[in-house]
């Protein structure tokens, strides 16, 4: 695993011990950031189910200012550390042991807007998808906001999540990324 391109280009990253987590691979990350990207232009990320944190590390590589990385498993939390560090990332991160729903209440209670969400659970959480809902529904998206979803093959996602409309959906083996943006004229701000 590495960061794939950006100012951070071709830094190793660490992957989180055992298997409770499922890191995204180089290839996959590529098309995901050609997709959605590659480059940015600032703003804010959450990387709800942050792993190692290859994709947060990643969009800030490629330009968001800051990303905040949630993750609950107490193993990844010092891996996310160490790779912000080789990164030298740490300045534009924020980094939580949490789940993912009081993770939520915390950014809506600090009025969060979010520009770009990564949304990549454990695979056989799937009701973790309704997370998406709880993002609309408190207006924690910008009307620009890009959604990430990472899921597998078996999983069908809904095509719409408020404003947000399923905008693309490429398959890699068995992991499927979908892409939610809002559309046109559906915004609140």
């Amino acid at each position: 695993m590495r960061v794939i391109s950006g100012t951070r280009k071709g830094l190793p990253l660490k992957a989180v011990p055992g298997s409770g987590t499922r890191p995204t691979t180089d290839k996959v990350k590529e098309s995901i950031f050609n997709m959605i990207g590659p480059y940015f232009d600032g703003g804010l990320a959450v990387d709800l189910f942050a792993g190692s944190g290859g994709l947060g590390i990643e969009s800030l590589s490629r330009g968001i200012d800051t990303c905040i990385f949630i993750e609950k498993d107490p193993r990844a939390i010092p891996v996310i550390y160490e790779n912000l560090k080789k990164c030298k990332l740490e300045d534009r991160a924020e980094v939580y042991k949490a789940d993912a729903t009081r993770a939520i209440k915390a950014l809506e209670k600090r009025q969060a807007r979010v520009d770009l969400l990564f949304l990549d659970p454990p695979y056989e959480k799937v009701g973790y998808y309704e997370l998406f809902n709880q993002f609309v529904e408190k207006n924690l998206l910008t009307d620009n906001a890009i959604i990430l979803c990472e899921h597998e093959k078996g999983v069908d996602l809904q095509e719409h999540y408020g404003a947000f409309t399923l905008s693309r959906k490429e398959i890699y083996g068995s992991t499927i990324i979908s892409i939610y943006r809002q559309e046109e004229g559906q915004g609140h701000d």
